[in-house]
């Protein structure tokens, strides 16, 4: 009787390993990840997106803070000779 048991636990479980497998097969991964959808089982038939270009260097604003302050600093060390 428990080999009986033992083979039916076994036959089912293999059972379930197959049925889940087939269904992870069947099923495409998603992931939404920042925005973006990653990646898609239909990724070649999906529609093209569109994102206009940007400045070329994108930290613009930070780089003339930067050298604004570089600027007055130098003209107080200037100014205190």
């Amino acid at each position: 009787m428990a080999t009986s048991n033992r083979q039916h636990s076994l036959a089912n479980r293999l059972l379930c390993g197959i049925v889940l497998a087939m269904g992870v097969s069947t099923v495409g991964c998603t992931v939404n990840t920042g925005g973006q959808t990653l990646p898609s089982g239909y990724y070649l038939s999906d529609d093209v997106q569109y994102f206009a270009p940007g400045p070329e260097f994108p930290l613009q604003n930070e780089a003339a803070a930067q050298q604004l302050r570089k600027a007055e600093a130098e003209a107080q060390r200037a100014a205190r000779k």
